[in-house]
């Protein structure tokens, strides 16, 4: 046994009490404004469905189009490794899960679109579609064919479209509740929002029809979508998209990039609108610093790029959407758009390859740190959070399974969420 220290203070306990309560309202705006990931799952993508043409089997449709992508133009595993420059190591698994997921689940986020993929039609006529789209989801959800996340995209809160936009959202959500209940997996998409008024007049709309229904308070949450500049930067200077945040009041779940609308407002030439031109770095940043601890996922946009036509311009195309959906893994935007069926494969292939590249070094490291084992990297909470958020991700998506992070890791799922969701404060204190 050492010698005993002995331990002696100057402050008297009434100083930490007047501190505390000085701080207690900042104590309060950060659990209120900064209240982290919610913890529940993130699509890989969403998918833009335009409203006349949603089906009954659109999503089935779309997994059969894209394993008839990959059976003529990459037929196995070899063929489809050497198009996307992937490992030996990583073909089969990869090309493996790819097919299994098309299978099974090739739509995680489907939206059925009345924007700019539907455009201006007579009102009875969207009427009739937003009716019908309320039906098949409802339908869906109910025989087990929805994709885990579904819901609309209506038109704008700008003034030509407002009340079309309205009237659409009505219809809709009124059709679920009609057919049985507002689904889970139900997300609504608002686009092209310029100032933070008009997320709070959606806001607004939402919370009526919650009181027009006798639904809980904030069940209806939206996304927001970027795509003009004044989104980004107000004529005062400031973060139009950290205000917006607020503006939604609760409800926003998530910050979606619109590739081309942006890049048009800022006057890129039609060549050159892509989500790794310049403009879309700064403005995507931008989203993710204005969302970060807020609990609002931020989505990157799509490639219009369609792998279409014959195998060569079908692999041109695949490597140009795995590259940017790698990119986009790299810089943490863990979501995006596909326009096409053929775009999912590339995507599951860029998702599944990222997960399982760095599988072994996450779960090691992260295993260390929770038996306190040390190694040649000083991990402290915040990485951990990160590490065991790369895994919880790797398994939501089906790139990695939950037995195999078991195995390298000695950790259960509860105990992976357990590290993904620390105490605040625990990220300000370093690992032991």
């Amino acid at each position: 046994m050492g010698q005993q220290e002995k331990v002696a203070t100057s402050l008297a306990g009434a100083v930490s009490e007047e501190i505390s309560a000085s701080l207690a309202p900042v104590d309060a705006e950060l659990e209120r404004r900064y209240p982290g990931d919610p913890g529940t799952r993130q699509p890989v993508h969403t998918v833009y469905v335009p409203g006349d043409a949603f089906a009954a089997d659109t999503i089935r449709s779309w997994g059969d189009q894209a394993l008839a992508a990959l059976d003529e133009h990459a037929p196995d595993a070899a063929s489809f490794a050497a198009v996307l420059g992937l490992s030996d190591e990583l073909a089969e698994p990869v090309y493996s899960r790819v097919r299994a997921k098309l299978e099974h689940e090739p739509i995680e986020d489907l939206r059925v679109d009345f924007e700019d993929g539907y455009g201006p039609r007579p009102d009875a006529e969207e009427d009739r579609a937003a009716a019908r789209a309320a039906r098949l989801i409802a339908d869906a959800c109910r025989n087990g064919t929805a994709a885990p996340y579904m819901g609309i995209r209506m038109k704008c809160m700008e003034a030509a479209v407002r009340d079309r936009g309205i009237r659409t959202l009505d219809v809709f959500l009124t059709g679920l509740i009609a057919s049985g209940g507002l689904p889970e997996g139900l997300v609504l998409t608002l686009p092209k929002v310029t100032y933070p008024e008009q997320v709070t007049a959606f806001a607004r709309l939402l919370e009526a029809f919650e009181k027009a229904h006798g639904l809980d308070a904030g069940r209806l949450g939206f996304e927001i979508q970027i795509e003009t500049s004044q989104s980004i930067l107000a004529t005062d200077g400031t973060a139009t998209v950290a205000r917006m945040i607020q503006a939604a009041e609760g409800r926003a779940t998530g910050l979606h990039y619109g590739t081309f609308d942006y890049s048009a407002c800022l006057g890129v030439s039609a060549a050159y609108q892509a989500s790794d031109h310049p403009a879309a770095d700064h403005a995507k940043a931008v989203m993710q610093v204005a969302a970060a601890g807020t609990g609002v996922r931020v989505s990157d946009g799509s490639t219009n790029v369609l792998p279409v036509g014959p195998t060569s311009k079908v692999h041109d195309a695949w490597r140009l959407h795995y590259g940017l959906t790698r990119r986009a893994l790299a810089r943490a935007y863990y979501q995006g758009w596909d326009m096409h069926p053929g775009h999912i494969p590339t995507r599951y292939a860029a998702v599944f390859a990222f997960y399982r590249e760095g599988f072994e070094q996450a779960a090691g490291r992260l295993a260390r740190y929770a038996n306190r084992a040390g190694g040649d990297v000083m991990d402290e909470p915040a990485t951990a959070k990160a590490l065991s958020g790369y895994l919880l991700r790797g398994l939501d998506c089906g790139a990695l399974d939950i037995a195999e992070v078991a195995r390298l890791t000695g950790l259960t799922r509860a105990d992976l969420e357990g590290f993904a969701a620390p105490r605040r404060g625990d990220l300000t204190a370093s690992a032991k």
